[in-house]
């Protein structure tokens, strides 16, 4: 770091020529000579004294120098911190009746959402939004840090309470919904949890292929989460691996929160180091200044020049 760096409004150091002017004066005159009655009686001349009245005639430039390097902005850059970089996660929950099947103590729906309560509690400081899908799709929170919204959700988006044309399953569908609300997020990686129980026609014909070339173009990985019965459908897992991301078959409810916090590890939090920023330093040379004015006043009483 150079040293102009350390102050704000560099160029009025250039007034320190005035001080320093006045220092090199001092020291380089010769001083007026006083006729005194045994000005020829052969004394010596005081070295030390003269050296110490020099020091105290200095204190003046010594203050006016310190009043300049205050005026040019003195500053310190800070060292850089770490910051988190937020990750934008939209879970996309299938609502079809098949998601009110038994699943552990309750349905595969409450089981599902359980489980995201708890990763969104746990996992703290990334954006959160939540979709819900069946043959149709409903953004029901968009992407905040603020997670009241998602942990109040299951009650009111529960597949009984819904008309009956969210009854199917359309993955395909849903994801290219999801997709759109991240593109939208320019800050921040960008994440689909899918959970879903059951095959999607809309991801056949090689449709699957071509929405996780989507995604990946717009740098979205994608987690599927099957809780239905049989094994997971291979469009869903085909499109997980293509985004750089999985497909879990969770046994029981206890399997569930195994697979969130596999999750967690799998896209672990990411922390840049921020810019180092200027910050006035000021103190420092204020005690210096201060200390200078109190040797200035010291030297007042007693240590200074008298031609008598």
């Amino acid at each position: 770091m150079e040293a102009l760096d350390l102050f704000r409004h560099a160029w009025v150091l250039t007034f320190l020529v005035v001080p320093a002017a006045l220092v090199l004066r001092t020291w380089m005159r010769a001083g007026l000579s006083v006729a005194l009655p045994f000005d020829h009686a052969g004394t010596r001349r005081g070295a030390w004294l003269g050296a110490t009245l020099k020091c105290a005639e200095t204190l003046p430039a010594l203050v006016l120098a310190m009043a300049i390097l205050l005026a040019a902005g003195p500053q310190k850059w800070d060292v850089p911190k770490s910051k988190r970089v937020l990750t934008n996660i939209e879970f996309c929950v299938d609502v079809s009746g098949s998601m009110t099947a038994p699943f552990g103590d309750g349905d595969r729906y409450a089981a599902a959402m359980s489980a995201i309560s708890g990763f969104v509690q746990e996992r703290q400081g990334d954006a959160y939004g939540l979709t819900f899908f069946g043959n149709n799709v409903l953004h029901w929170v968009p992407l905040t840090t603020d997670v009241s919204a998602i942990l109040h959700a299951p009650p009111f988006m529960h597949p009984r309470n819904l008309p009956y044309w969210f009854g199917g399953t359309m993955i395909g569908k849903a994801l290219r919904a999801c997709r759109k609300v991240l593109v939208e997020r320019e800050e921040g990686d960008r994440m689909v949890v899918l959970v879903s129980d059951g095959e999607s026609f809309d991801l056949w014909n090689g449709e699957d292929e071509e929405i996780a070339k989507e995604l990946v173009r717009d740098g979205i990985v994608v987690y599927m989460i099957h809780i239905g019965e049989g094994e997971i459908p291979e469009s869903v897992v085909r499109i997980a691996g293509l985004t750089g991301g999985e497909a879990f078959k969770p046994e029981d409810k206890d399997g569930l929160a195994h697979v969130f916090r596999r999750i967690d590890t799998m896209q672990k939090t990411k922390l840049e180091k921020t810019r180092s920023e200027a910050t006035d330093d000021f103190v420092p040379w204020s005690l210096v200044g201060l200390g200078v004015l109190g040797a200035l006043l010291l030297a007042a009483f007693g240590v200074r020049a008298t031609p008598w």
